[in-house]
């Protein structure tokens, strides 16, 4: 069940964002930092969770949680670029790889659901 590309962009991905709670954290800005931190990270957690599954159930359940995490970590990115607590580039660089990561999640999704019929 376990999904190389998927799992490679979100550890990916939460490196990236370390990397930029590190810097909001530099620029004194720990609101957006500590939950951007949470839900950004939780994204590849859950994926990697979803690999030891207990059952197509507990599977799509993990990846459907994923997706929610990726959904709101969005949310925090399009706060920081409004705020500017990033530039454009960081924005449109982190967003990307969310978007592509939440991509992916949904078609896993759909895929692990017509299975489980």
């Amino acid at each position: 069940m376990r999904n190389d590309e998927l799992s490679n962009q979100s550890v990916n991905f939460s490196v990236s964002i370390i990397n930029l709670v590190k810097e909001l954290k530099a620029k004194h800005e720990p609101v957006i930092s500590n939950q951007i931190g949470r839900s950004g990270t939780s994204i590849g957690a859950n994926i990697y969770e979803a690999n030891y599954a207990q059952g197509r159930k507990d599977f799509i359940s993990k990846l459907e949680i994923a997706l929610k995490e990726a959904s709101e970590t969005g949310y925090w990115l399009e706060l920081l670029n409004r705020t500017k607590y990033t530039d454009e580039t960081t924005y449109k660089s982190l967003n990307d790889q969310c978007t592509s990561i939440r991509v992916m999640l949904v078609a896993s999704c759909g895929t692990a659901k017509e299975n489980q019929q």
